[in-house]
C-alpha cells in the first residue's frame, strides 16, 4: 500500500482547529497567572472547557492518525531528520493529553470544582491535599512551558518547508493543493517542440 500524498481531510480539519484551541488556551493561561483581579475570573472559566475540548479532540486525532496512514516525508531528508520529525508529533500529542490532566488534577488536588458550565461539573481524579496540589501547579507550569516550546518548534519546522524547501510537507496538511494559482511553465521538451512548430517556415517539397 502506498503513501497517501496528504493527510486525511478529518487529520487537517482536527489540526487547524487545535492548533486555534491551544493557543487560544495558552494566551487564556497566560493571562489567568499574570492577574488575580476578580474581574478576570471569565479567563478560568474559559481554560477549563477549552483544556476539556482538547482532550478529547486530542485522543480521536490520535486514533485518526493510527487508522489513516500520513503521507511519507521527502526521501532525501536525512533519515535522524526525519525521526525527529515523527517523534515530535508524538511529544505533541502527550503534551496535549498531560496538559489537560495535570489541570485536572491540579484542581481536583486543591478541592476546586471542575466546573465546564453552569450545570456540568468533572469528578476529582486526585485527593484533596495541598502539597499535591502544589506539586501540580509547579508541574502544570513548566509543561506549559515545554509544549510552547514544542509549538515553536513545530511552527518553525512548517515554515522551513512551506518557504524554504518548498516541499509536499506543509501542502499536505492544508486544505489546497500545493501550486494553487501560481502559473506553471511548460517542460523544455514540449516548449522546444512548440517554438520549433511554429518557426518553421520551410516549404514542403516539390510533388
Amino acid at each position: 500500500m502506498t503513501a497517501p500524498q496528504a493527510f486525511h481531510p478529518l487529520a487537517r480539519l482536527l489540526h487547524w482547529t487545535m492548533a486555534v484551541l491551544i493557543l487560544a488556551m495558552l494566551f487564556v493561561g497566560v493571562g489567568m497567572v499574570t492577574t488575580v483581579s476578580e474581574k478576570h475570573q471569565w479567563l478560568l472559566a474559559l481554560h477549563r472547557p477549552l483544556g476539556a475540548a482538547i482532550f478529547v479532540l486530542a485522543l480521536i486525532r490520535i486514533g485518526v492518525r493510527l487508522r489513516f496512514k500520513p503521507p511519507a516525508l521527502p526521501a532525501d531528508m536525512p533519515a535522524l531528520v526525519q525521526f525527529v520529525a515523527h517523534a515530535s508529533h508524538w511529544v505533541l500529542y502527550a503534551l496535549m493529553l498531560a496538559m489537560p490532566l495535570i489541570g485536572w488534577a491540579m484542581l481536583s488536588a486543591g478541592g476546586y470544582p471542575i466546573m465546564l458550565g453552569h450545570a456540568w461539573h468533572l469528578p476529582p481524579i486526585a485527593p484533596a491535599n495541598g502539597v499535591l496540589f502544589a506539586w501540580l501547579r509547579e508541574a502544570h507550569r513548566y509543561v506549559a512551558y515545554l509544549f510552547f516550546l514544542t509549538i515553536l518548534g513545530h511552527m518553525g519546522a512548517a515554515l522551513y518547508h512551506a518557504l524554504i524547501r518548498r516541499d509536499e510537507v506543509f501542502p499536505s496538511m492544508t486544505f489546497w493543493p500545493k501550486g494553487h494559482g501560481v502559473k506553471t511553465e511548460a517542460p523544455p521538451d514540449i516548449a522546444a517542440d512548440e517554438s520549433e512548430i511554429m518557426t518553421d517556415t520551410r516549404q514542403p517539397p516539390a510533388a
